[in-house]
């Protein structure tokens, strides 16, 4: 069993009151490790260390080539490890192997991705184009470094959502306190060493564990300049709202009911594939997961019938196992959260076609296991068409025509992610251009990159993140005017309040 750490001010220590809570396989129900549970007092003590270490540390002074190098050491400590480092996320968060290794190779190379960009963020000074006049005045606009950035992410990722966090933040010249999902600690608490191995100077990255009471610390300290948050839209709501007391900047990715629009003429195999990949990828803990199926009217039954056909071959099991498709969701709380949804859907009215309850079968009993579950019979306003499940719920509902699948589409309080599946893709980007979601797929989905922007319409978030949008999030945009007159003669205007 591990025994982890808070990572402050460059030092590995216990939490101020000695406390500390056990992380659980979700698969097997047994211990992974041991970490210590932060409070508002740690939360205080890692924000004087990034605070000093922004204000008077080496990190702000650092050139962009030497941030770049650090970046891709890091990157690097992390690609040394990619086997060890998935193995402990599959054990602590229940992703398959599989996806585990994708995602920490993916992590490694989203690194040296943001320690490009950071050549970007190198002081280079813009002029701005129509205040230039040659011997008179000169003006120009320069990026710097935010300050302290307070990050707080979910457990669905845990270490791809560490380097989506301190990537950009780093690349810019900032310093952090990215507080860990207390369900997902070890990945995260672990990548802190490569930090300290990489040659982060003291200060500049701070990991802690926590609930509420270090989130809310770390939001509200005046000693944060920027807040990033990824997780519900209720607890994006709250963040927002404690961030307003000191107008700190504010970027939140939240909550997601992603509709997946599969038009008449798409293809079968792709399309039917496709949106069960939207749907149960990951358990469907995932936050722009197609949770929201639209199937014409005409072509509903047929599609179902191939749906569930297909779906039925899913393998429920230890994640660690190759042959396992699905596996578990990440804590008996969150099994219980789905599982209340999968309830409240059937007392509605909906139809489990597949599923619709709690796999238990063999040692399936002692994780969190829920059956893959495709409910039919669907209304656009029941709960489960409306309210994010995190989970492999997947509601399918059916429209008359694409202005109906359209409306169907945007009738919601997200506006996250949406799909568009369609042989004629002229009409599938007609389509998502109607869409009122920050990210359209046409014939795919769960495809990110760290170069294009991701964020939300609507209740989905504020802001986005990757890209230079993602970059910019991280940085204070600064104007200069230069005057170049030499007299004061020259200077006219003064004359209007001061004539000489």
């Amino acid at each position: 069993m591990k025994k982890l750490q808070l990572y402050i001010n460059g030092d590995f220590v216990d939490s101020e009151s000695g406390r500390t809570y056990t992380s659980i396989n979700p698969a097997t129900g047994e211990v992974v490790a041991e970490a210590s549970w932060a409070d508002a007092r740690d939360a205080a003590k890692a924000i004087a260390a990034a605070r000093a270490a922004f204000d008077h540390g080496p990190w702000r002074k650092f050139s962009a080539a030497e941030r770049r190098a650090v970046l891709e050491k890091l990157a690097e400590r992390l690609k040394e490890r990619l086997e060890d480092f998935a193995r402990m996320e599959t054990a602590d968060a229940g992703a398959l192997i599989a996806k585990s290794r994708t995602d920490i190779a993916l992590c490694a190379s989203q690194l040296k991705y943001f320690a490009k960009m950071s050549e970007k963020y190198d002081g280079a000074l813009h002029p701005i184009e129509g205040m230039q006049r040659e011997g008179r005045a000169y003006a120009y606009t320069a990026r710097e470094p935010i300050g302290v950035c307070g990050q707080i992410i979910p457990w669905n990722f845990p270490l791809t959502m560490v380097v989506w966090k301190l990537g950009p933040a780093l690349a810019t010249g900032n310093t952090v306190v990215l507080k860990c999902a207390p369900e997902t600690p070890v990945t995260a608490l672990e990548f802190a060493k490569l930090c300290h191995d990489a040659g982060l100077p003291p200060g500049v990255v701070n990991i802690i564990t926590g609930d509420a009471e270090v989130g809310e610390a770390i939001v509200k300290s005046p000693l944060v300049d920027k807040v990033s948050f990824t997780g519900s839209t209720e607890i994006g709501r709250h963040v927002m709202s404690m961030a307003a007391g000191t107008l700190k900047k504010v970027t939140l990715e939240c909550g997601g009911k992603s509709a997946n629009i599969v038009l008449d003429d798409a293809d079968r195999r792709s399309s039917v594939d496709g949106s069960l990949y939207a749907t149960f990828f990951h358990s469907g803990q995932v936050c722009e997961s197609g949770t929201r199926l639209l199937l014409s009217r005409e072509k509903h039954d047929e599609f179902v019938a191939a749906m569930v056909e297909r779906a039925s071959a899913l393998r429920l099991g230890d994640p660690m196992d190759p042959e396992t498709t699905v596996g578990p969701v990440v804590s008996e709380k969150q099994m219980n959260r789905v599982l209340r949804y999968i309830d409240i859907g059937k007392q509605q009215g909906a139809k489990a076609a597949l599923g619709g309850g709690r796999a238990t079968d063999g040692a399936l009993a002692r994780g969190f296991f829920v059956q893959p579950t495709i409910f039919v019979d669907v209304d656009p306003s029941h709960t489960i068409a409306q309210e994010e499940i995190f989970g492999p719920v997947l509601s399918v509902l059916k429209y008359s025509d694409v202005d109906d699948a359209i409306r169907i589409a945007n009738d919601t309080m997200f506006g996250l992610a949406a799909g568009v599946w369609s042989a004629d893709v002229a009409r599938a980007k007609e389509v998502a251009a109607r869409l009122r979601a920050g990210w359209v797929w046409i014939n795919e989905w769960h495809v990110l990159s760290p170069s294009a922007p991701f964020g939300g319409y609507k209740q989905s978030g504020i802001g986005r993140e990757f890209g230079e949008e993602g970059l910019n999030a991280y940085t204070e945009l600064k104007t200069v005017y230069q005057d170049d007159v030499k007299t004061r003669e020259g200077r006219f205007w003064y004359d209007v309040v001061l004539p000489q």
